[in-house]
């Protein structure tokens, strides 16, 4: 029954990438799409703190994860490491406030598929996950709520990765992310005009853009623990991932369309093709910010743990010469986390909800987007369960997941979006290279 429980989930959670719109934010308008948390759905539980790390879950957040003994006490006695595989899937609703009107979008997503493998003192990761999304319709209206022009965006950048740790000592281990990035973004504006009674004339301009992405970038890792007590372990971590660039091949089509009472293109005709090689835009580099990250935390092994932790983003770095706007700026940005997790018994022999995991946490982030002046802000509280399942011996859990938060502001007729996100996961492991007993 868990196996076939596991497949189906599988199943959704992977199929959902190819069938579903990965955001519906309007600020997914802006830059290269919304920016998504790189990290498992244990982490986003806890405020998306990424500073715990442990033998039986992987950790996305920091490359020196997959090293060694994963910096823990081994789970199996000692005779071999797990083989950790995870797989996860959000579900999100948002309601977007504006002074005077209110929509509400909902979208799901794929959030990633990994696995880590242990070699002797070193670890090998490797996965897929979306690195930005786009996903919005918004429309310009007048002071008559006439609609003027209609914007629309889809698509998104994916991530491929690749890993290697290495434990340099009982305490201290190191690691490096390779990621291939790639994926393309498609903009459509539409101007809307009207017959002089009023109504929708036939024909409409459209401008389409799309912006074929790739690029690599590195992301290393560093993650140190050590007892402080004889029941109080001290962990910290620190990441940094320095700045890079995408390559961008553009295209761009101006044409003729109608449109149907709900603005919605029903034709498409007279199609022109740009010169962008003309305005040397035909292929062109966007800059990726670096990031800096750091934490520590605190806890009883097996048994709980409260940490926090800080990201510095370089986000004022940030270029993209096809798609500028004179209302957008970027400043760098930065985010805090405060988060842990409680387990009431993790061996015990009955009492289910005694292995259960339960995990909450906050955060506060500064996007680093500027739009009319004002700095886009946002907030997310969390709380998590991780449910063991399969194997008693084997430590694995379907983690679920819950935030609710809030992201931007109604100043300067902006748009507030308060969400909620739904997350499961499952995180596996397997004993792959286990030592025979009997011959």
């Amino acid at each position: 029954m868990i196996k076939r429980f596991i497949v189906i989930c599988i199943t959704i959670i992977s199929s959902s990438v190819f069938s579903q719109q990965g955001t519906g934010s309007p600020y997914s308008f802006y830059g290269i799409g919304s920016l998504k948390f790189r990290g498992t759905v244990e982490n986003r539980s806890m405020g998306e703190m990424g500073v715990y790390l442990d033998s039986i879950h992987l950790n996305l957040r920091n490359p020196a994860s997959y090293a060694g003994k994963n910096i823990d006490a081994n789970p199996f006695n000692g005779e071999s490491r797990p083989i950790k595989f995870s797989v996860a899937g959000t579900a999100s609703n948002s309601t977007l406030n504006s002074d005077s009107e209110k929509a509400k979008t909902n979208s799901t997503i794929f959030d990633y598929l990994a696995l880590s493998i242990p070699i002797g003192k070193f670890g090998v990761g490797f996965g897929i996950l979306p690195y930005t999304s786009v996903g919005y319709r918004l429309n310009d209206v007048d002071d008559d709520g006439d609609v003027l022009n209609r914007y629309n965006g889809e698509g998104g950048i994916n991530k491929v990765f690749g890993g290697l740790g290495y434990q340099v000592t009982d305490k201290l281990s190191i690691g490096v992310d390779f990621n291939y990035n790639f994926g393309n973004i498609q903009n459509t504006a539409v101007e809307i005009a009207y017959t002089n009674e009023g109504t929708i004339a036939q024909y409409q301009t459209r401008e389409f853009n799309r912006s074929d992405l790739r690029g690599l970038n590195l992301n290393f890792g560093l993650a140190y623990k050590t007892m402080i007590t004889d029941k109080l372990e001290l962990s910290t971590t620190a990441t940094y991932a320095p700045g890079s660039e995408l390559q961008s091949e553009n295209e761009r089509t101006f044409s003729t369309v109608t449109l149907d009472t709900e603005y919605n293109v029903t034709r498409i005709s007279n199609v022109i093709e740009a010169d962008l090689e003309a305005e040397n835009l035909k292929n062109t580099e966007l800059t990726l910010p670096s990031r800096f990250t750091f934490g520590a935390g605190v806890g009883q092994p097996k048994s709980w743990f409260v940490g926090a932790e800080y990201t510095f983003l370089n986000t004022s770095e940030f270029s993209n010469p096809v798609f500028s706007d004179t209302s957008t700026t970027y400043q760098d940005g930065s985010q805090f986390s405060l988060g842990g997790f409680y387990i009431p018994k993790y061996n015990a022999f009955s009492g289910y909800f005694n292995r259960v995991v339960y995990r909450a946490g906050v955060k506060f982030e500064n996007t680093g987007l500027v739009i009319k002046d004002e700095p886009i802000n946002e907030f997310g509280i969390s709380f998590g369960l991780g449910l063991p399942v399969g194997a008693r011996n084997l430590f694995s859990n379907a983690n679920l997941g819950l935030e609710f938060g809030r992201r931007g502001t109604t100043e300067k007729n902006l748009i507030l979006e308060n969400f909620v996100n739904f997350n499961v996961s499952l995180s596996l492991n397997s004993r792959w290279f286990q030592q025979k007993k009997y011959y």
